[in-house]
């Protein structure tokens, strides 16, 4: 069985995440590979329309097995925001930086830090559609922590533990995220899917 998959994504960091994640079981090429260095289109209001948009327009254009993500951080106090707009929150420039000291001001006046990250995948598997879900709760900090992860890592504790998922060993991290839990999914049902790969 072929287990070729393109993940929609040109970033090296989440491509390596879910790479480990897959644990070798499932060859995951980037679409650089495939000559694809436009941004993909996010134009939808909605995480699961964001992951199904990209994949629909990366198998329109390979015709192969694919994959795409959408992430947001959910903060309670805020409504749910950054959610969709979570890597474009400080503009378009989309600097992790940014996004973060514009969350961390807006929440200065609250005591509640409640939020949650939550990821949905989108695969397109010989022509169909299917979406997993991964969530994780925790709170947000007042101070950047850590040297991994990426985006808003630094000041996002899950609960139950005390260190930010930046500074989780991406092991650690990797059995706990929200985009483990989506694409832990998406891997055990492509594991016991009995139709042959392309």
């Amino acid at each position: 069985m072929n287990t070729n998959f393109i993940f929609a994504t040109n970033n090296p960091n989440k491509l390596k995440e879910v790479r480990h994640i897959a644990n070798n079981k499932f060859n995951i090429v980037g679409i650089d590979e495939f000559g694809i260095t436009e941004e993909l289109p996010e134009t939808q209001n909605t995480l699961e329309g964001n992951a199904l948009q990209k994949a629909r327009y990366l198998y329109e254009k390979t015709g192969k097995n694919c994959f795409a993500d959408d992430t947001g951080l959910e903060v309670e106090i805020l409504n749910g925001a950054p959610g969709i707009l979570s890597a474009r929150y400080a503009g378009e420039e989309k600097s992790s930086i940014d996004n973060i000291k514009k969350l961390l001001n807006e929440l200065k006046d609250y005591a509640n830090r409640s939020a949650q990250f939550r990821t949905v995948v989108a695969l397109i598997l010989d022509g169909k559609e299917y979406l997993f879900e991964g969530t994780v709760k925790g709170e947000i900090i007042d101070e950047l922590k850590g040297e991994n992860g990426f985006g808003y890592d630094p000041v996002f504790v899950p609960l139950g533990f005390e260190k930010t998922f930046a500074e989780l060993p991406l092991n650690i991290k990797n059995t706990i995220s929200h985009r483990a839990q989506a694409f832990e999914k998406l891997f055990n049902f492509l594991k016991h899917y009995e139709v042959d790969l392309k």
